[in-house]
């Protein structure tokens, strides 16, 4: 998935897939999966999706300070 935000474009593609969590089971309306990825050039970001009756019911990438990818690491 490629997202452009602020001018960045965010592409799963190209980027590294440091850590990959799921919530539910694969088909559970209410399951949702978050990937941490980390573009070439450093910056974070999240890439999400889940079922209709997740916090995520469609895909989506949502950017993050190294800080903010820290703290969901330590999660």
């Amino acid at each position: 998935m490629k997202k452009v935000i602020c001018k960045v474009e965010y592409d799963t593609d190209n980027a590294t897939l440091i850590e990959k969590r799921a919530f539910g089971c694969f088909g559970d309306p209410a399951g949702y999966e978050e990937r941490l990825y980390q573009t070439p050039n450093g910056k974070f970001f999240l890439y999400v999706n889940g079922g209709e009756e997740s916090i995520y019911t469609k895909e989506d990438i949502k950017r993050m300070s190294a800080e903010k990818a820290a703290e969901w690491q330590n999660a």
